[in-house]
């Protein structure tokens, strides 16, 4: 079995429960946050959102930087409203699907680089960036996400099971 065709079940399971998740985002919330020090709801909602699309880029060439010398830096993603974080959200899980079905194993364990500033962040196997540094990268947001929204008595989707609010899936 080729490792996309493995590694796509998950991925769609994981995006469409992060999906459940970004739907319950209030939009009269995105600069609340729990603590000083972490980031305003629109904030961790638009990287989630963000996050999808890095699988797009890690097969666009064999690196990436996010502020290329003498470039522009990536604009962070701020949640404007529900509609706009959504189609951002859907437009990048469709572009990592259609990059990961026709990804090839030689390709998957093929080293690729994460840059700032021209200085390398970490490089390994484009497997294990899809699988560490997006997939549970998004899982981990989805998380804190989760939990903001539960300080904000809104409703928390069923994510691998029933929530406290949804007694099933």
């Amino acid at each position: 079995m080729a490792i996309r065709d493995a590694f796509l079940p998950e991925f769609e399971y994981e995006m469409t429960t992060t999906r459940k998740t970004l739907e319950r985002v209030p939009e009269d919330k995105v600069d609340w946050k729990p603590h000083n020090s972490s980031m305003p709801m629109g904030r961790l909602a638009g990287h989630i959102a963000e996050m999808a699309g890095f699988v797009s880029a890690t097969f666009m060439g064999d690196s990436f930087d996010f502020a290329p010398p003498g470039g522009q830096p990536m604009q962070p993603t701020v949640m404007k409203s529900r509609q706009q974080l959504l189609d951002i959200f859907d437009k990048n899980v469709a572009g990592a699907r259609a990059a990961i079905s026709k990804a090839s194993d030689e390709e998957l364990y093929k080293t690729w680089t994460l840059m700032n500033g021209g200085k390398t962040f970490f490089s390994m196997p484009r497997i294990q960036v899809l699988r560490s540094m997006i997939l549970n990268h998004i899982i981990h947001h989805r998380g804190q996400l989760s939990v903001y929204l539960r300080m904000n008595q809104v409703p928390v989707p069923s994510i691998y099971g029933p929530s406290g609010d949804e007694g099933s899936m």
